[in-house]
């Protein structure tokens, strides 16, 4: 694979984070953070009949991570608890080396991150806190 690692959609996505402000009143918030680097990933959702109606966010993060937030926020309204966690699961997998890619619009951008072990742990955050809160959030 010789794909840059930060490339043009990378930095594009970055500099778009849709839903990119705290929501007011969240159901559930869950916040993850990478100890490798250092980025954090907040997220807040409203969740009406089971599924994510509202979300919100704060991304401090590198941007692979703000690309990842990017992607996640375009495509998680209307998702459930259990298809947020299946996404969640499927990413790690994939960047794992352990899965196919995931079926979420978008992800193929991180193929040239694969490689890369230190910087897993960044494209998984805003997966990983969208599927806690959607969960139920922090306890």
């Amino acid at each position: 694979m010789n794909a840059p690692l930060y490339n043009t959609q990378i930095l594009r996505l970055a500099a778009s984070i849709p839903y990119h402000e705290r929501l007011a009143a969240p159901d559930a918030t869950s916040e993850k953070r990478s100890p490798v680097c250092g980025s954090r990933v907040t997220v807040d959702v409203e969740m009406a009949d089971g599924r994510v109606a509202a979300v919100g966010m704060l991304v401090r993060a590198c941007a692979l991570g703000q690309a990842s937030a990017s992607l996640m926020a375009m495509h998680v309204v209307g998702r459930s608890a259990d298809e947020l966690a299946a996404a969640r699961d499927a990413l790690a997998a994939w960047l794992a080396g352990e899965g196919d890619m995931p079926d979420w619009p978008g992800l193929e951008i991180f193929a040239p991150a694969l490689p890369h072990r230190g910087r897993h742990a960044s494209i998984r955050l805003a997966f990983e806190a969208a599927a806690e809160a959607a969960a139920g959030g922090e306890r």
